[in-house]
């Protein structure tokens, strides 16, 4: 039997269903003024259902993210108010959560490699100080690879990269671009995953994983798809759709094939809620799995 790390699920979505108020470009940052408390309580809840990673709420808290929002000039306290709530999460671990420039799964808005690299560091060097590892996260190409990496590597922390493949074919990044080859280029790197991708493209992304030599997992999303109005500058999560067919009982089922597969590091990202991670829970004992 595995020694399994469970991560959490989805925030965003999470704080989406329960604060009610319609999504921003900023929804999961703004929530955090608008409804003090929202996160940590999401936090304790992924905790309860046997999380062992909180990953901190500062997946937009960039300030190319900011610019037109009204917390431009919060930028510090925005990550304060972010890692307050993880700590209070009573999770063992914290991961700090560093998301793409300017928008997720774009491969076209990144900027050159010396200002991303800036620019990520800076984040990295802000989580360091209060968190067990950083977590780089919905890594669409090689040169979001090499940038973020190079960035979080700046502070000594241990770093997990989680790549999102595509959802038509695992062994793709988002860019077309070989998952293999970013596998390669993140040798730096404690752990490897897949992120926010249809459950059903991770066993194809697994397979490439598990050549890294490393701890290898998956996190995925349960959207239907990533609709191209989602693609367009300062998108809404609105745009995105919940499969219908996403039960917890449906989704440990694929994340049990992940661990026979040889993952040992599980959770979800958007749509994932504390009754699948619950669930994943319950069975990983069931089976026999210690989770860590």
């Amino acid at each position: 039997m595995a020694q399994i790390t469970l991560l959490d699920g989805g925030m965003g979505q999470e704080l989406v269903h329960r604060a009610g108020d319609r999504p921003t470009p900023l929804w999961s940052t703004q929530v955090m003024l608008d409804h003090p408390g929202l996160v940590t309580q999401v936090h304790r809840d992924f905790t309860r259902a046997g999380a062992t990673v909180a990953t901190t709420n500062t997946y937009a808290i960039h300030r190319d993210r900011l610019p037109g929002t009204g917390l431009a000039d919060r930028f510090e306290e925005l990550h304060r108010l972010a890692l307050d709530a993880a700590q209070d999460s009573g999770a063992p671990r914290i991961a700090g959560s560093i998301g793409p420039l300017v928008a997720s799964y774009r491969t076209d808005v990144m900027p050159d490699h010396a200002e991303a690299v800036e620019k990520f560091a800076e984040v990295a060097q802000i989580l360091a100080p209060r968190v067990d590892l950083l977590l780089c996260e919905t890594v669409v190409s090689l040169a979001h690879t090499r940038a973020i990496l190079e960035g979080a590597r700046t502070t000594g922390k241990p770093v997990w990269i989680g790549f999102s493949a595509s959802d038509r074919d695992g062994r793709k990044l988002r860019s077309g671009e070989p998952l293999a080859e970013a596998v390669a280029a993140a040798q730096d790197a404690q752990a490897v995953l897949v992120n926010c991708a249809a459950p059903e493209a991770i066993p194809a992304a697994l397979d490439v994983l598990a050549t890294s030599g490393k701890p290898y997992g998956a996190y995925p999303n349960g959207f239907e798809q990533i609709t191209e109005d989602f693609l367009k500058d300062r998108p809404t999560v609105d745009a995105l759709s919940k499969r219908r067919d996403f039960t917890p009982a449906l989704f440990a089922d694929h994340a049990m094939a992940w661990v026979d597969h040889g993952a040992t590091i599980i959770g979800g990202c958007c749509e994932v809620s504390p009754a699948h991670i619950a669930e994943i829970a319950d069975r990983l004992r069931a089976a026999g799995h210690a989770i860590v």
